[in-house]
């Protein structure tokens, strides 16, 4: 078994580097994606679902570009042997509208690691409809339109 995994401390090593990777993380550190991911990770939220370190970087690099002042707040971490669970919040502004509003998603990731401490697997979990589609102009109305009728 490779030491970086072989015992608690080992995997608490390896959650530590992710979660400051996370919230420190900026356009040129995204460039060291390959040091947290395996060669051949899976990243999954909801709007991609991607495989390798290649198209993982570009999802970090492209959030940079397309908001501004983007970063996570890992509030929670739940680690059992190899897996971890983390909360925390994506805090951000658009760049198109609203700029200069803070907005911030909360959400959680299921991620697995191997035995050298890297991520395999990083899966994401949070409401698009509610984090993000209603804090759209456009959209905003018809996704309240659509909840108001779904609890009805």
């Amino acid at each position: 078994m490779n030491p970086t995994l072989s015992s608690p401390t080992g995997m608490a090593d390896a959650v530590e580097r992710l979660v400051n990777f996370f919230e420190h993380l900026t356009p040129d550190s995204a460039a060291y994606v390959s040091t947290i991911y395996a060669e051949n990770a899976r990243f999954k939220d909801p709007f991609n679902d991607v495989r390798g370190v290649a198209p993982i970087q570009h999802i970090f690099e492209h959030m940079f570009v397309a908001l501004e002042q983007p970063r996570f707040v890992v509030t929670e971490q739940v680690v059992q042997g190899q897996q971890c669970f983390l909360t925390w919040e994506f805090r951000f502004r658009f760049v198109r509208f609203a700029s200069g509003t803070d907005q911030v998603i909360y959400g959680a990731t299921h991620l697995l690691f191997n035995e050298a401490g890297q991520v395999t697997l990083h899966r994401d979990y949070w409401d698009a409809a509610e984090e993000l589609y209603e804090k759209l102009p456009v959209v905003s109305g018809l996704m309240r339109w659509l909840k108001r009728r779904a609890n009805s």
